[in-house]
């Protein structure tokens, strides 16, 4: 196992975002809740405190300690973290007269380490309620702002060597030297080596599966022609071969010739996939639906029978296969009264009752950036890896309203417009997610010489890193001009193009 990092999660919004910078290091670490039972194995070399929505003061984050972690591993407390370091070890603590956030200029005040090719003065990004108003003798400030006394600090607490606390958020895009000081932290304070990569683990991945799945079992997986089900299904078939059987499910709600490509970039990949064509299905369950709560819930049960009338021609499988990826795992393990559950996952929420199959999940610990670049060691073409996520009820929230198979195809061919011309002005890459909305109203426009009352769509494309918070891309006005006349001229039945320019949050990606 690699030294690695451990973070321990007290529910704050960014503890990913942690995580996510560490990994970018080449440094392996993982996410615990602070009010479930770990331990600190040998290869742990340091330790995160995260930021969270609660105060020091509160009986719900009582109870955690540091006596389990060995004194001679370096501790940084982020916001919330930093806060617990002094409130429990001597120190004070109080309600702030006026909650800092945003962004605010950190002064540095001594040398140290941490603060290595740091600017004297920088930006950085507070969020906070409590407010840090004296340390225990043992530290020393190393920072403040304008507005508080102290913003970074170090030193020793009781037994522990070296504790390290910020009432900043280095992870954060807004702290313009952030990556730098967890730089700092990692290679100058902990001493990691930095030598966790894709190219290092791509044979771990594949022996870890060949391990698991022993003998004559076989793997059963549904693929949904996303980059996660892909990467895990090229690992289970490098260390198993055809005791691999995959499934590839046209519900008649994805893009427009997607199942075939699809398909065909399975063979290119020696899956041993079979394609089932279960369009009218989904359209006679979806038929007069118009809550998309409720075609969510329709489309996942739809998945779920069609995959166990197909897993009946395989009796002799044991596992199930998932493209589970951490930020799956992490969304789903909520930390009572603190964090609410974002999402509920179909990966990580448990097996149908009557399958009594094992999970095969090699993926679980890496970040999607961490999958593209497995998938790449693995041979899997750039083209397919870096392509725009997709949602998992597909076109279904993208129509608003009912569905149609007329509305399907309409939407496809506009669809298909916007993300050929994105491609063809080198625009796609720039763009995190891009899709068209068809929208339950008709408006009136002039064709020729005959007035018309037809639909609208929306263009929707974001910028972003994982989908958590995300803009709207600030595409040219002569491409959007372009893909406007495009689809007005070439889609019957849409006679008006509007562009979706709210951020997330408030708004979403999609709009259902």
């Amino acid at each position: 196992m690699y030294d690695s990092i451990l973070i321990i999660d007290f529910g704050s919004q960014f503890t990913q975002l942690i995580a996510r910078n560490i990994r970018d290091l080449n440094v392996f670490c993982e996410i615990v809740p602070f009010n479930k039972p770990f331990i600190i194995p040998k290869f742990i070399k340091a330790i995160i405190l995260s930021g969270s929505p609660a105060s020091v003061k509160d009986d719900i984050v009582q109870g955690f300690c540091l006596k389990d972690i060995p004194k001679h591993i370096p501790i940084l407390g982020i916001c919330f973290g930093a806060q617990w370091l002094v409130h429990n070890h001597g120190g004070l603590v109080s309600k702030s007269a006026k909650r800092e956030y945003g962004r605010v200029y950190l002064n540095i005040l001594t040398d140290h380490p941490l603060l290595t090719d740091i600017p004297k003065e920088s930006e950085v990004w507070m969020s906070h309620s409590d407010t840090i108003q004296s340390l225990p003798p043992s530290l020393q400030i190393l920072a403040r702002t304008e507005s508080i006394s102290i913003a970074a600090f170090a030193g020793s607490i009781h037994s522990h060597d070296t504790v390290i606390g910020l009432q900043f958020h280095p992870e954060v895009f807004h702290s313009e030297y952030g990556k730098q000081i967890l730089k700092n932290f990692v290679f100058h304070i902990a001493h990691l080596a930095g030598d966790f990569t894709m190219a290092s683990e791509r044979d771990s991945f594949i022996n870890g599966v060949r391990n698991s799945v022993t003998g004559d079992q076989e793997v059963l997986m549904a693929l949904s022609g996303g980059v996660d089900s892909t990467v895990t299904a090229t690992i289970i078939q490098k260390a198993i071969g055809n005791r691999l059987h995959c499934f590839f499910i046209d519900n008649g709600l994805l893009r427009k010739h997607e199942f075939e490509n699809v398909i065909e970039l399975y063979k290119r990949l020696n899956l041993n996939v079979q394609g089932i064509d279960k369009k009218q299905v989904f359209y006679d369950k979806l038929k007069g639906v118009f809550d998309p709560e409720t075609k969510r819930k329709i489309i996942g049960n739809l998945f779920i029978e069609v995959f166990n009338e197909q897993a009946k021609q395989y009796p002799r499988v044991s596992f199930l296969g998932q493209g589970t990826i951490y930020p799956d795992v992490i969304e789903s393990n909520n930390i009572n009264g603190l964090a609410h559950t974002i999402k509920s996952h179909h990966n990580v929420g448990g097996l149908p009752k009557d399958m009594a199959l094992k999970l095969v999940e090699p993926l679980r610990l890496l970040f999607k950036d961490e999958v593209r670049k497995l998938g790449h060691e693995l041979g899997i073409p750039d083209e397919f890896l870096y392509r725009h996520p997709f949602p998992g009820p597909g076109l279904a929230i993208r129509i608003i309203g009912d569905i149609t198979p007329d509305k399907i195809a309409m939407l496809q061919d506009a669809d298909a417009i916007f993300i050929d011309l994105l491609k063809k002005h080198h625009l796609y890459a720039s763009v995190w997610q891009a899709g068209v909305m068809l929208l339950p109203h008709q408006t009136v426009g002039v064709m020729g010489d005959e007035r018309t009352y037809e639909k609208t769509v929306a263009l929707r494309a974001v910028t972003s890193r994982d989908g958590m918070t995300a803009d709207w891309a600030e595409l040219p006005y002569w491409f959007l001009k372009e893909v406007s006349n495009t689809i007005i001229n070439q889609v019957k039945g849409i006679n008006r193009v509007v562009y979706d320019i709210s951020s997330k949050p408030p708004a979403t990606i999609e709009w259902e």
